[in-house]
């Protein structure tokens, strides 16, 4: 019974206690001062969860204890709540409980933020999808994950000094960057401009806009600007296969970038001014990258007319040379270029360049994309590669390869020339890691984490004397013996000797020749010639996969270059005579087709054939 009256009296003094709460409500007392000092919890009813009691003797030692200039409430801070004072009842100080609103990590903004950004990751020729994730939460610290490297792991600090020059500030809470997917690699300074962003935007420092529909790249400097990174035209290419409405690059990425069509390809020099292009629409016209391209050729002009280039008439003599070039050129085939010193073999090699036709849209996008992840500027206008490497050269820079796998000199050269002088002067093997690439048109470069593929589709020219002093044949001059000659042209393999189509001698000139001059074609002419047997070409393998006569196979030389039973009866003699290999025949019959070509006959004759076959023999030289 006494249990009973105990608990009736605290619900009426809880009741009372309650009614009181509501009246003073109505009427709240408020004191001068404010408190910031810590409290006990005395009393909880469960009726007024937010309300909370303290002393009488706490409540004077606060108002005892607050300063003077403070105005209109009482309030108590502890963790992120404030505590209001409401009034004192029954001997009670009673406080309203709430969150803070002074206290940062308790605003809307400041909690939990993920924002996304696109970018890419290069994988040989081909960029595939990377996300930057960046989320901003409760905490402190800078946190990258998303197997990044060192340049990636060494950008936060460009980045935040980036954003402070540019007026933005840096979020004081628990930052996580997350380059997604987590299982890839990644590598260089092109994720800077997005992690930057990712972190404005998670921190509502500006609106997102429209950057879902575009693929940022681009490396901070200190002052916000932007400078250019590598891949820009294999970006843009997975923008355009995406479905993505364009890229925003630094200005050099995205000129080269503007190769590919039906995308916005705009390009930024500050932090700034990808908000703006995002925020924005009406800017987006004065960040055009096609606004700021450079003249281009048109569609088939050649590149003779180019200063830097020897034009084919400035070469004195070497007839026989020139003939066998200009046959290289139009059918693809490699060559041979064996002579003295001063016989005018670098200078025959160089001007292969103004006979060389200008690259097609499709193969100047793919040259332009090995050139673009190498960060090696384009030949200007469609003109195609033409790369001479150093007789220094190692293995890994000719094929390709390194720390990061990227495209050596073969690839470099694809869809246009590869030079390499004095060729018995390279260390040896090098030259034999050329013979795959030269039959497969690609070079596939295997690592620990990388098995990367990279066309190869090269026109190679080697040029080399004729023995260890060069003056073979020159009577008083060449001290050779025929064990150091043998031996010095023996560097040169004979499997990479039977992948060459075509060796030639060039002796040197005559006396009589070099006072009177050359009266042969000059470049312009002989480029004509090139790019109407490339055209024949065109138009025969159209819809087979084949661009040249250098690609041929058996199948296409019984259908294109047997013409009866009088030519294969030729050429069965033939290769009994010289004792061709499959290879060998392969490539003599190849070469006969492009010299009909040059001719403009349908039909491969003998005559044909037997030019083909005597360019297998380079002068004297046995090889």
């Amino acid at each position: 019974m006494k249990t009973d009256m105990n608990a009736t009296k605290r619900t009426e003094e809880t009741t009372s206690l309650s009614d009181s709460i509501k009246n003073c409500l109505k009427n709240k007392r408020h004191f001068s001062g404010r408190a910031k000092t810590r409290f006990r919890k005395r009393q909880y009813f469960p009726m007024i969860s937010k309300y909370f009691l303290i002393s009488d003797s706490k409540l004077r030692n606060c108002l005892e204890n607050s300063p003077r200039n403070c105005q209109k409430k009482i309030i108590f801070r502890h963790g992120c709540h404030i505590f209001r004072f409401l009034g004192i009842f029954h001997g009670t100080a009673v406080y309203f409980r709430g969150k803070s609103r002074k206290n940062g990590l308790n605003k809307k903004k400041e909690f939990s933020m993920l924002t996304k950004i696109n970018c890419a990751k290069c994988i040989g020729t081909e960029a595939v999808p990377v996300t930057v994730e960046v989320d901003i939460s409760p905490g402190i610290g800078i946190h990258l994950t998303g197997l990044p490297d060192t340049a990636i792991k060494e950008s936060v600090m460009r980045i935040t000094t980036a954003m402070r020059a540019e007026g933005f500030r840096i979020p004081g809470h628990r930052i996580v960057i997350n380059l997604a997917p987590g299982d890839m690699r990644k590598s260089g300074t092109g994720y800077d401009a997005a992690i930057a962003l990712g972190m404005i935007f998670s921190s509502e420092q500006a609106p997102t806009g429209k950057i879902s529909e575009y693929i940022v790249m681009g490396e901070l400097g200190l002052d916000g600007s932007l400078r250019s990174v590598p891949g820009g035209l294999p970006v843009a290419q997975l923008a355009a296969t995406s479905g993505l409405k364009g890229v925003i690059l630094p200005k050099d990425s995205a000129i080269e970038a503007t190769a590919i069509e039906n995308i916005e390809i705009l390009y930024a020099e500050r932090l700034s001014d990808i908000l703006h292009i995002v925020s924005e629409s009406g800017l987006r016209v004065l960040h055009d990258a096609h606004g700021i391209l450079p003249d281009r050729p048109q569609d088939g002009e050649g590149n003779g007319t180019r200063q830097d280039i020897p034009d084919m008439a400035e070469i004195i003599g070497q007839h026989a040379a020139k003939r066998a070039v200009e046959i290289a050129v139009s059918g693809g085939h490699n060559i041979l270029m064996i002579g003295t010193p001063g016989s005018g073999k670098s200078t025959l090699a160089r001007a292969v360049r103004g006979i060389m036709p200008p690259l097609e849209k499709d193969e100047a996008i793919e040259t332009g994309k090995i050139y673009s992840i190498s960060g090696i500027p384009m030949p200007p206008g469609r003109e195609r590669p033409f790369r001479s490497p150093n007789r220094n050269i190692t293995v890994a820079s000719l094929i390709g390869g390194g720390r990061n796998a990227l495209p050596g000199e073969i690839s470099l050269a694809h869809n246009g020339v590869l030079f390499i002088d004095e060729a018995t002067e390279i260390r040896g093997g090098i030259l034999d890691s050329l013979k795959e690439p030269m039959e497969n048109r690609e070079i596939i470069i295997s690592r620990l984490y990388h098995r990367i593929r990279y066309p190869a589709s090269f026109l190679l020219i080697l040029a080399a004397n004729p023995c260890p002093c060069g003056y073979y044949g020159e009577k008083g001059r060449c001290k050779c013996s025929q064990t150091s000659i043998e031996r010095h042209l023996g560097k040169i393999s004979g499997t990479l000797l039977d992948r060459i189509d075509l060796r030639i001698y060039m002796p040197p000139v005559d006396a009589d020749v070099l006072v009177g001059g050359s009266k042969d074609d000059c470049t312009v002419k002989v480029a004509q010639r090139v790019l109407k047997a490339r055209e024949i070409q065109k138009k025969r393998f159209s819809g087979q996969g084949i661009a040249l006569n250098s690609m041929m196979g058996m199948e296409e030389i019984r259908k294109y270059c047997i013409a009866g039973p009088g030519e294969e009866a030729f050429c069965k003699r033939i290769v009994e005579s010289f004792g061709l290999s499959a290879r060998g025949y392969v490539r003599i019959m190849r070469t006969a087709r492009t010299i009909a070509d040059l001719a403009g006959e349908e039909k491969v004759s003998r005559e044909h054939i037997a030019e083909a076959v005597s360019y297998r023999k380079a002068g004297p030289l046995d090889i």
